[in-house]
């Protein structure tokens, strides 16, 4: 790929799907679909900003995904562990900035502690932005919210009267993002999966049938291309 940027979104979230019927295709199990997923998203993270994307926000666990068997949920756990030291050093030099979204109560306090020591060393950098969902769900995030929002209305800290589509998006979990400008998902599923349900309202949505682990970076940069192509109304009509 050539480094020459290009125009297009400023951040894209990605749906990342398809790991494990990639794996049982192989006649492997669903783990090792799961391991093959995270080599791409350090493959996808590093030509993010050849492409001009300053943040990028992966999908890695849903709240209904405790739902899956004991073994599976117990190896994606200790994937996430292993993913978050093996990669800090590379992401430290890279001066990118991580970010973990998602209700940390239910997560193994070994897990939320390295998210946390992650966080803490990567949060005075500025390269490309990357935040990871880690049990988490938007209908889930948008109670979290609610309740903390309340608690400040109760407490006289926020008057309701003052409160806006503004003031209700600085208490979910990503206030201090942009809106997602593209939301990719892969594996040829087209639903949204209760992902960033507030964030997207008015993102654009691109459907491919490519499963996750097959998801290059080629394919990622000529999605990126193409969004400059489409019109973003938010609502309006234009003259």
């Amino acid at each position: 790929m050539k480094d020459t940027p290009i125009t297009g979104p400023e951040h894209v979230a990605i749906i990342m799907d398809g790991n494990g019927r990639w794996a049982t295709a192989r006649g492997r199990p669903r783990l090792f679909g799961h391991q093959a997923g995270a080599k791409r998203v350090r493959q996808i993270a590093e030509v993010c900003p050849k492409l001009g994307v300053k943040y990028l926000t992966v999908f890695a666990f849903s709240t209904e995904n405790w739902k899956r068997t004991q073994d599976e949920v117990a190896g994606l756990m200790s994937l996430f562990k292993r993913y978050i030291q093996s990669e800090t050093r590379e992401l430290i030099a890279r001066g990118a900035r991580v970010r973990f979204i998602g209700d940390r109560v239910r997560l193994d306090p070994g897990l939320v502690e390295l998210m946390g020591q992650l966080e803490r060393l990567t949060e005075g950098n500025d390269g490309l932005h990357l935040t990871v969902a880690l049990n988490y769900g938007g209908r889930d995030e948008l109670v979290r919210a609610s309740k903390r929002l309340a608690r400040d209305v109760a407490a006289g800290r926020l008057d309701v009267d003052t409160v806006d589509e503004e003031t209700q998006a600085s208490y979910l979990d990503t206030g201090d993002l942009p809106d997602p400008d593209l939301v990719i998902r892969t594996s040829g599923e087209a639903r949204i999966s209760n992902f960033l349900l507030w964030q997207s309202a008015y993102s654009e949505y691109e459907f491919v049938d490519t499963l996750w682990p097959d998801f290059t970076p080629e394919i990622f940069a000529g999605i990126v291309r193409n969004f400059a192509a489409r019109e973003r109304r938010f609502g309006a009509v234009k003259a």
